[in-house]
């Protein structure tokens, strides 16, 4: 992820894949979920230079859009990426 213009175009790909018009701070969650699925919110948090809470909270839309799940447990669970039908 340090390649940052890498990530704002595959974040971008990422975005019209999913076929939404995503906010900088989702699809870099998103981003870094896709390289990383164990990733957690602290470091998502450190990574993007965002609160936990701003984390928590744009996690919980993207689950709520049917883009995100978790998988498992709090501790030991990973991320999923749900891919659009179609």
């Amino acid at each position: 992820l340090r390649d940052e213009k890498g990530v704002q175009e595959s974040s971008t790909k990422l975005g019209e894949k999913l076929g939404e018009k995503l906010g900088e701070t989702k699809k870099s969650i998103l981003q870094a979920i896709q390289h990383d699925k164990y990733i957690t919110i602290p470091v998502l948090s450190k990574l993007i230079n965002v609160s936990t809470t701003a984390i928590e909270n744009n996690i919980a839309k993207l689950k709520d859009a049917g883009l995100l799940r978790r998988i498992g447990s709090d501790r030991g669970g990973h991320w999923e990426i749900v891919k659009p039908e179609g």
